[in-house]
């Protein structure tokens, strides 16, 4: 089971996510998306083999956390196990595993 929170607000929960380069991708349903907004900056970045991400502004209780989370809409073939799923920069939220 993994569990991404933040100041004690459950973001994400999922008994089998998928574990990518270290990282927990959940699939969306497993997300509390009403947390997560598109990232204000509209950031982006490209990955050589997963391809173009996108992010997301987590926000819980009025506190903003900038570019936390980040998702594949169109991965490359190699990465297509983790299309649209979200993961979370582990730095910045509260991980259980």
């Amino acid at each position: 089971m993994a569990k991404i929170s933040f100041n004690g607000t459950v973001l994400a929960e999922s008994a089998e996510p998928v574990i990518v380069e270290g990282n927990y991708y959940f699939a969306p349903e497993e997300v509390n998306m009403e947390f997560l907004t598109d990232s204000a900056r509209d950031l982006k970045t490209v990955c050589p083999w997963k391809g173009t991400a996108s992010y997301y502004d987590v926000n819980v209780d009025g506190e903003t956390l900038r570019d936390a989370a980040w998702y594949y809409p169109e991965a490359k073939p190699a990465a297509d196990r983790i299309k649209g799923y979200i993961a979370f920069y582990k730095s910045r939220v509260e991980v259980e595993d």
